[in-house]
């Protein structure tokens, strides 16, 4: 009835499991990609029947995390949708709709804390400071930690394939500080994620976290780690989170806050007690939150630029919900 392909981020490789996998089915069978980033629409591309076509993301590890992503492509029909959302809730977990769009909602979340921690470490800040940073705000795990266990390696193959898509376009590529700490770690120092025990931390046999990696400092401040203040790194880590989640729904990607809420908290680790990405601009006050947006937005760059959104919100006096 349904046959959910988890084979790594790459488009020509999904294309062939795709092609081989429908040439077996019956015509009403529906096919779904667990993919984290690749747009839905583009995938139904390899398929001969695009409206049976769907995104379900799981979150790693799929037997323990709550949340499903279903991705609706151009061409997905209702039926293929509601098949996807029954099995979801018949695994017992919570699904989500999201519309299709590079990165979906929790990966384009997410990944904005994983970059503001590859960008510090580039900088130079220590990287206790940063996992720490990230604990005080209340995040199950660091930045560091969290890309170690999704591996390097699925982050170096991404990097690749969105190198390969830009140069495809007839544009130029260009690697910024995180991109270029991932490159190393993996290309360098061969240290590709907890999987195989060496990535930012040291890992056991039984893969449990030793310790950071002693050599970052030599590899990443060698001139010693760089000071800056304490709750600037706390909120690179927040701030970027929300502000992402902002723009999604200004997009449309995403329509429901209750939505948003629940799947940062249960599919990536939004620190829980704020309620969710959207319900933590509540809490902090939304003209708060957008004035402390454009003081970081002028020391550390245009990714903490509030959205017209949260603009506007402040300036009518709404809040989310």
């Amino acid at each position: 009835d349904l046959v959910i392909e988890a084979v790594f981020e790459n488009r020509d490789v999904k294309a062939t499991v795709t092609k081989e996998t429908e040439a077996v089915l019956g015509e009403s069978a529906v096919f779904a990609s667990n993919t984290s980033a690749l747009p839905i629409t583009e995938l139904a591309g390899a398929s001969v029947r695009p409206q049976n076509f769907i995104g379900m993301h799981f979150f790693s590890p799929a037997e323990k995390m709550p949340l499903v992503e279903i991705i609706t492509g151009e061409m997905t029909s209702d039926q293929a949708l509601a098949m996807a959302f029954d099995l979801t809730q018949k695994l017992g977990k919570k699904p989500i709709v999201v519309k299709d769009a590079p990165g979906f909602f929790t990966t384009r979340v997410i990944g904005q804390t994983i970059s503001q921690g590859q960008r510090m470490l580039a900088e130079g800040v220590n990287p206790a400071l940063i996992e720490n940073g990230a604990a005080f705000n209340g995040s199950p795990m660091g930045p560091l930690e969290t890309l170690d266990s999704i591996s390097l390696e699925t982050a170096y193959h991404g990097i690749q394939q969105r190198k390969a898509d830009t140069e495809a376009a007839g544009q130029e590529w260009e690697s910024g500080p995180e991109s270029e700490v991932i490159i190393r770690m993996v290309e360098e120092f061969q240290r590709v994620g907890q999987a195989k025990g060496a990535g930012f931390y040291d890992y056991d046999e039984k893969g449990k976290k030793v310790s950071t990696w002693p050599g970052l400092k030599d590899a990443f401040a060698p001139d010693g780690y760089v000071d800056i203040p304490y709750q600037d790194v706390k909120d690179r880590l927040l701030f970027p989170q929300v502000l992402e989640a902002i723009r999604i729904m200004e997009e449309g990607v995403l329509t429901s806050v209750g939505d948003g809420n629940v799947g940062s908290i249960m599919g990536i680790g939004f620190p829980p007690h704020t309620g969710g990405v959207y319900q933590c601009v509540n809490a902090y006050g939304v003209q708060a939150f957008a004035e402390r947006a454009k003081e970081l937005a002028a020391k550390y760059g245009e990714v903490f630029e509030p959205p017209g959104l949260l603009l506007d919100m402040a300036a009518e006096g709404r809040t989310f919900g």
